[in-house]
């Protein structure tokens, strides 16, 4: 049975185990006068059950996915004569994926050596015995766990400290999976920023002006040495994210403040979900939109004022970018600026202000950090854009604050230096990862700044 069907099934007995876990819970209480003898509530009893039934099938299933195509490998690798076993990691990935493709179908049997033929019969066979024996001890598991819960229930039994014990570890499990993904993403990222720079100067890196990564992948090859000068990335990062806030911070801002403040509730019931749409449009789309509608506009309008506009310019890409994060500032400020208290809008009021004045200087305060929330959700939204850089800037990197050229972002050059068959140890692939290191840094230097902002302009409000 496949793991998405094997988690159907476990819903099915986690709901059963809940049931009976109920049904048992009242029937203990009925002869005692009524659930208010039983030591926690008949939920509480259910769930438990529930707990029981589903963790240790769980546990179970993932151990049993961590370990089991390596255990499987390592048997059929293990199967083949000294002669035929590769002696280099490499060799061996590749005999096996031979040997995969033959037990799947997609290479004959009779096209390799008996031998491999033999190896991919064992790999079917033990991928059978495998699903088969996941089935049976998942099954058997949850079956023991729900039973377990249902033997276990008793008038007496705490079991609604129980139960919250078991979800406070999940929670903190759940939380601790987080943190150990953000760690292992930067400790990845790290280590081969580290070989990165043992191979090129952090300092001509850091303050280079040149940016080529072109190098020779073989001693034998021609090419060039490459240049690393990410300079020109974060200045054209920098441009296309500051045209787009200049249109989304205002727009946006605006937008909520009509919304929550001025607007009619029948506007906003449907001015806002008709915002919040362009959150929803894929970036490709806005790609489209830039490179053939916008883009040719702009150089239309500069050419017919005697501009030297280019076909790919930074300010297409901003402009474009700024219309795809405005429901990131409107929406997050509309729904902070609508939970300021009313009573605040009614005492400032009262004292003779203006409605303009009571949402310059008592609400927009009280509603400043959401607000920075947004905008810093939106300024890095706007850095991590890629789509729309490539489709209406272009590749290429020009070190440049003119937004009428075309520029290229950090991003863009990422996905550029891990397109297609790469060697991981050339500078060139390297590159990637310290250009994802420095951009983690700056986003975490937005953070920062922000939180500063928002922490020395909070009021606090009684």
């Amino acid at each position: 049975m496949q793991t998405g069907n094997l988690l159907l099934l476990l819903v099915a007995m986690v709901a059963a185990a809940y049931y009976i876990g109920w049904q048992k819970s009242l029937a203990q209480a009925r002869p005692l006068g009524g659930i208010r003898h039983l030591e926690s509530l008949p939920f509480y009893y259910a769930m438990r059950a529930a707990l029981w039934c589903a963790i240790p099938a769980l546990v179970v299933l993932g151990a049993w996915l961590i370990f089991d195509d390596a255990i499987i490998q390592s048997t059929v690798m293990l199967s083949l004569p000294e002669d035929v076993r590769p002696a280099t990691e490499g060799g061996r990935g590749l005999l096996l994926s031979q040997i995969q493709n033959v037990a799947s179908g997609a290479l004959a049997a009779d096209s390799v050596r008996p031998e491999i033929a033999g190896a991919a019969e064992l790999l079917r066979g033990l991928r059978g015995t495998n699903t088969m024996a996941l089935t049976v001890v998942f099954i058997v598991v949850a079956m023991l766990g729900g039973a377990w819960g249902w033997l276990k229930i008793a008038p007496q039994l705490r079991a609604r400290q129980q139960v919250e014990k078991i979800l406070r570890v999940l929670f903190m499990l759940c939380a601790l999976v987080a943190i150990m993904t953000t760690v292992g993403i930067v400790m990845s990222v790290l280590f081969e920023s580290i070989r990165f720079f043992g191979q090129v100067s952090p300092v001509d890196f850091l303050f280079g002006t040149q940016w080529s990564p072109q190098t020779a992948l073989r001693a034998d090859q021609v090419a060039s040495e490459g240049a690393f000068g990410a300079i020109p990335l974060f200045m054209g990062t920098l441009l296309i994210s500051a045209i787009a806030l200049l249109v989304a911070v205002p727009v946006g801002l605006m937008s909520a403040i009509y919304l929550a403040e001025y607007a009619h509730a029948k506007v906003r019931a449907v001015a806002k979900p008709l915002l919040e749409i362009l959150a929803g449009v894929p970036t490709v789309v806005y790609g489209f939109f830039a490179a053939l509608t916008v883009a040719p506009f702009i150089r239309d309008v500069g050419e017919s004022i005697g501009l030297d506009v280019a076909s790919e310019s930074a300010l297409a890409a901003g402009l474009v970018m700024g219309v795809m994060i405005i429901p990131f500032v409107s929406s997050i400020s509309d729904d902070v600026i609508t939970a300021v208290p009313q009573v605040m809008r009614d005492g400032s009021l009262g004292l003779g202000a203006t409605k303009s004045e009571t949402i310059r200087k008592v609400v927009f305060p009280a509603a400043l950090p959401g607000i920075m929330g947004g905008i810093l959700l939106a300024a890095s939204r706007a850095i991590g854009e890629t789509m729309i850089v490539v489709m209406a800037a272009g590749l290429a990197a020009n070190l440049t604050v003119n937004p009428l050229e075309a520029v290229t972002t950090v991003t863009v050059q990422i996905v550029t230096l891990l397109t297609g068959d790469q060697e991981f140890d050339s500078a060139k692939t390297l590159a990637a990862f310290a250009l994802g290191l420095m951009l983690f840094i700056t986003t975490l230097v937005l953070n920062v700044v922000a939180l500063h902002i928002v922490k020395k302009y909070r009021e606090q409000y009684e």
